[in-house]
């Protein structure tokens, strides 16, 4: 149980930015696209699922090492 909840942690779009490499409004966009996690409400603002960018991460590289 402690592990889940150390994944379910929230990170703001700074950090989601530094950790996948795309800017703003590159996240943005494919959010739009439907091709990147959307982020939950959190109040006003706003944040990412740690796991499910970390997820998004993994996707990217297995498509590439597909290739």
């Amino acid at each position: 149980m402690m592990n889940q909840q150390i994944e379910q942690r929230i990170l703001r779009l700074p950090q989601v930015m530094e950790l996948v490499g795309l800017r703003k409004t590159a996240v943005y966009q494919r959010i739009k696209e439907n091709s990147f996690p959307a982020p939950i409400k959190l109040g006003s603002a706003s944040g990412w699922i740690q796991r499910d960018i970390e997820d998004w991460i993994n996707q990217q590289v297995a498509r590439q090492q597909g290739q």
